[in-house]
């Protein structure tokens, strides 16, 4: 597969989502700002924040400060738990977008399903989307259970399914329902929060290709067709992380990548779908 820091995919409403992309979690103030100037320089263009995140104002002043076109860009953010419902959702947009200071998002995400609040909160999700405040709406940290839920009450299928997807963590059935579905999952925590950098498994593959473990990590995630949004706030792992399209890891490699799977998550919040629970039984 044939990959550029400019590939994008379609997703099921037509619109471009580049594969990579700049996450910003745990990040605020200038760390952010510079944190994101870097990676705009470095040639990402598709930048993900989030309402909790608590960075908003310093990423939109970021893109603002870059001198970038706002049609070059790719920007997500997400709603928080306490804003799902059909009006506190419709207020959060318009308060996330003043943060950031655009006129419109390119994706809008449920950051966490509320299940007694879901419908009502989806559908100001397509009244959002028909509004034109963002080109794309989807979920995060949703199962299949929960897809197929919202699937009973609307037609708007999510074009995002954004979950914690790794070698460690392979959800290869929810992988497969997306696609079926003609909804782009997208990993979120790719890196393993660095708890896994050191495993011999991946450092062996690594010294194979010339490249770094997170390197490695960051290229599976892409031949799997998932988009992915590596964060770090240093200047040359923000580069290194861009530098995934000089190698390409071949089937061995894929496999033995795909057999470390550990069902291992590293954010396991006590608001998490009851399925992660029932699976660490």
């Amino acid at each position: 597969m044939k990959l550029d820091i400019n590939t994008t995919t379609e997703l099921n409403n037509g619109v471009a989502i580049p594969l990579l992309g700049f996450g910003t979690f745990a990040a605020t103030g200038s760390e952010i700002y510079r944190a994101v100037r870097e990676a705009l320089d470095a040639g990402y263009v598709h930048i993900d924040t989030a309402y909790i995140y608590g960075n908003e104002k310093e990423v939109g002043a970021a893109i603002k400060d870059s001198g970038l076109p706002r049609e070059a860009l790719f920007i997500t953010t997400k709603l928080w738990r306490e804003d799902q419902g059909y009006d506190t959702a419709l207020k959060a947009v318009h308060t996330s977008l003043r943060n950031l200071d655009l006129d419109y998002l390119d994706l809008y995400l449920i950051h966490w399903p509320v299940e007694d609040k879901m419908t009502d909160t989806w559908k100001a999700m397509e009244t959002i989307a028909s509004m034109g405040l963002s080109r794309a709406v989807g979920v995060s940290n949703f199962t299949i259970r929960l897809i197929e839920a919202l699937a009973q009450t609307s037609a708007l299928v999510p074009a995002v399914n954004q979950v914690e997807f790794t070698p460690f963590l392979f959800q290869k059935e929810l992988l497969e329902f997306c696609r079926l579905r003609e909804i782009q999952l997208e990993a979120y925590s790719p890196l393993t929060r660095g708890r896994k950098l050191d495993d011999d498994r991946l450092v062996v593959i690594a010294k194979k290709h010339g490249k770094t473990t997170a390197q490695v990590l960051l290229r599976w995630n892409l031949q799997h067709g998932v988009v992915t949004i590596p964060k770090s706030v240093t200047p040359h792992r923000i580069h290194e992380n861009a530098d995934l399209f000089s190698f390409e890891l071949d089937a061995d490699d894929m496999s033995q990548l795909n057999a470390m799977n550990e069902n291992t998550r590293m954010i396991h919040p006590e608001w998490a779908p009851r399925e992660w629970r029932e699976s660490d039984l």
